[in-house]
């Protein structure tokens, strides 16, 4: 087939055709150009131009908050330095120990930023950076403050998962540095979410992580909390920046680019929390422990591994309320269903699994340990600064009454079998 002929107009009008088109590829270039994050360090006032970095959440349980970091570019060119608050030394002398009374101690790195995130490239999670429209007086300012906070022997902080973390460092430097417009415009605005709920969202993958928190966290963990809490979650923070003004009134976020993509599951998006599924398996459990009621050994196996939980979860519940200081586990109130005395009910349900009955005072105790849960139900209703456990409530109290009437008395007590 042969090539249709243009006719002589056309051919004519060709070469303008031709320059129109590069006219508007180039109208379309120079588009793209304006959108592009703006350059590294503004040159014209010599000030170094201030970016936060939002990296995505990981798989590793201690990145599924996702980590955020300042990036200072300086005027003179160079690599960008990345100003990290995350590291820690598990080197250091009774680290555990202190991880585990709530001692733990952080230091902020500066780096560059290539280097930073190096590990976050190679395990597949996103980042992008908000570059800052902050007047050259603050941007500066910023900029000396973390100079000399990275200095060695200003480095180190106390470390707080919900009020002194990676998130929250960079915020408060921020709004240092805004003479604190930032906390100004974020603090008197709510969306409803609370420590334990963006906790537990946050957690959901691993469903040991966000049972943990959701089991040992208090009701300070309840609080709703403004856009100025919130932003202890990396994402939230960058949310909050996008909302800001810089003192001129202008958008404090200049412009955003993508640095790395995100290579690994998105970040868990918010759901509604119900608790009849809890009261439904409460109630099959407890109807499988009355219906077996007659079986000695088949009881003693259900109740020791389920008074063996209660126990070992009530001591490291106490210990964090009564010997730790993370404040966001203290006056917890699973405490009156996950219990310490459970762990004295033990030798009795070895007991019925050797098909034998126990001593009177094991009754008594099992209708202590059932009385003490029931009390979770009107503090729950009545109580001023509530806690968000009715799931744990109705998944637990019906096995603790349903074990107390089935061997709690002498007369309840199950036949030989």
């Amino acid at each position: 087939m042969t090539a249709p002929r243009l006719s002589r107009p056309l051919r004519r009008a060709l070469p303008l055709a031709r320059l129109l088109a590069c006219a508007l590829l180039y109208l379309l270039v120079a588009g793209v150009a304006s959108a592009a994050p703006p350059p590294a360090a503004d040159a014209a006032t010599g000030a170094p131009r201030i970016g936060v970095v939002t990296m995505q959440p990981g798989e590793v349980f201690f990145e599924r908050f996702g980590h955020d970091a300042l990036v200072v570019a300086e005027p003179g060119g160079g690599p960008a330095i990345s100003y990290n608050f995350g590291f820690f030394d598990p080197s250091e002398p009774d680290f555990i120990g202190n991880f585990v009374r709530g001692r733990m101690m952080y230091y902020l790195v500066a780096l560059p930023l290539d280097e930073d995130l190096a590990q976050y490239r190679d395990a597949g999670r996103g980042a992008s950076i908000q570059w800052l429209d902050l007047p050259p007086q603050q941007a500066q300012a910023l900029a000396d403050d973390l100079a000399e906070r990275s200095r060695p022997e200003n480095a180190r902080y106390r470390y707080d998962y919900f009020t002194a973390n990676c998130s929250t460092m960079v915020r408060d430097a921020l709004d240092r540095a805004m003479g604190g417009s930032l906390q100004s415009q974020l603090s008197g605005r709510s969306r409803g979410n609370t420590y334990r709920s963006e906790a537990v969202r946050l957690a959901s993958p691993s469903p040991w992580m966000w049972l943990g928190f959701d089991l040992g966290l208090g009701p300070w963990a309840d609080q709703p909390l403004s856009r100025w809490q919130e932003a202890f979650v990396p994402m939230r923070l960058a949310d909050g920046l996008r909302e800001a003004r810089n003192g001129e009134g202008r958008p404090l976020v200049q412009a955003e680019q993508e640095l790395l993509p995100q290579r690994l599951a998105p970040e868990p998006g918010e759901h509604d929390r119900t608790w009849w599924p809890w009261l439904l398996t409460g109630l099959v459990l407890a109807g499988l422990v009355y219906a077996a009621r007659r079986h000695r050994r088949m009881l003693g196996g259900v109740a020791l591994p389920f008074w063996l939980f209660c126990g070992v979860a009530g001591v490291l519940l106490a210990y964090l309320w009564g010997a730790s200081e993370h404040r966001a586990a203290w006056g917890n109130r699973n405490l009156l269903l996950l219990n310490p005395l459970a762990l004295a009910l033990l030798p009795g349900a070895w007991q019925l699994l050797r098909g034998r009955l126990p001593g009177r005072a094991f009754g008594w105790l099992l209708w202590t340990l059932a009385a003490i849960a029931a009390l979770s139900l009107p503090l729950h209703w009545l109580s001023l600064q509530a806690q968000f456990n009715m799931q744990w409530i109705v998944l637990l109290l019906p096995v603790h009454l349903a074990l107390a009437l089935v061997l709690g008395r002498r007369g309840l007590a199950p036949a030989p079998g």
